[in-house]
């Protein structure tokens, strides 16, 4: 039987939550500015209370969007919280803290910011898939379908969370096209595929990248092993200028480590040379982690 590497997360700290503030208030601008002023609604859970406030709270004094968005999430919460490491937590906590007091205060404008459709729904649509990336980058999420999906994921060896998203927003853009039309629900999906695309962009933990490294000290081998947890392929190779033997050391980790990683391999070897392959597709042994 195989066996699970478990990596603890990192804590919190004070740049991560300043980050999931910040990336909580773009997502809700970027929805609020730029896609309720067309009628259009995002995907989700903010999706459906922004549908509900829409059809029965339209007349409120303030925008009780957040408020439903914040009733559907406690038990959504409840559900998922014991399958969710400490920081993930708080960060969630964090984010739909400030999710409920900006979709309630940031007021949708009565004309469109933008005289072209599609160019506010592609702002929108990438504003958000920044602002959800870097909640979720910080250690966070946004609640709603990733709380249900952390849980699922637990739960269910072979669930995927994208088709609980896909399942869900069929439902959802099913409904906005009996309520209104067709449009509205075709040209609401088009802010999930640039949201989508954003999120997948910006969400560093989510990308791979190689690794090459050259160098002439061998201590570069457990740092990886030991502090980042990543395999290490190794070779000995020889410098066709210098005719001296030199180590190839090649691993995969993500974006997110890249920086940590190339700081501590200078550290040991100021003149290693490395080369860094973005964007590379792995199969096999790779673990992916939203909280190194």
């Amino acid at each position: 039987m195989e066996n699970k590497i478990v990596v603890n997360a990192k804590p919190l700290t004070f740049i991560n939550v300043i980050n999931i503030i910040c990336g909580s208030l773009l997502y809700v601008l970027a929805i609020n500015l730029f896609l309720q002023p067309l009628n259009l609604y995002p995907s989700g859970i903010p999706g459906l209370s922004q549908l509900i406030r829409s059809c029965l709270f339209s007349n409120s004094v303030i925008d009780v969007a957040g408020i439903i968005n914040l009733i559907f999430n406690i038990p959504l919460f409840i559900i998922a919280y014991k399958s969710m490491n400490k920081k993930m937590l708080i960060g969630t906590v964090i984010s739909l803290v400030c999710q409920t007091i900006a979709f309630s205060f940031v007021r949708v404008p009565s004309v469109a910011l933008l005289d072209e459709k599609l160019a506010s729904i592609m702002i929108s649509g990438i504003l958000g898939g920044i602002g959800c990336g870097l909640v979720l980058t910080n250690g966070g999420s946004a609640g709603g379908l990733d709380l249900l999906g952390v849980y699922f994921s637990k739960k269910f060896e072979h669930f995927s969370v994208g088709k609980l998203s896909i399942i869900f927003n069929i439902f959802l853009y099913s409904l906005c096209a009996y309520v209104f039309d067709i449009r509205t629900a075709i040209y609401s999906f088009l802010f999930v595929v640039f949201f989508s695309v954003a999120i997948d962009r910006f969400h560093y933990q989510n990308i791979e990248v190689e690794l090459m490294i050259f160098t002439h000290h061998d201590e570069i081998v457990p740092i990886i092993l030991n502090k980042y947890v990543r395999g290490v392929t190794s070779w000995l190779g020889q410098g066709a200028y210098t005719n001296t033997d030199t180590h190839v050391y090649v691993t995969v980790v993500a974006k997110s480590e890249v920086e940590s990683v190339k700081k501590d391999i200078i550290n040991i070897d100021p003149k290693a040379f490395i080369i860094v392959k973005d964007h590379v597709s792995v199969l096999g042994g790779y673990q992916k982690r939203l909280d190194i």
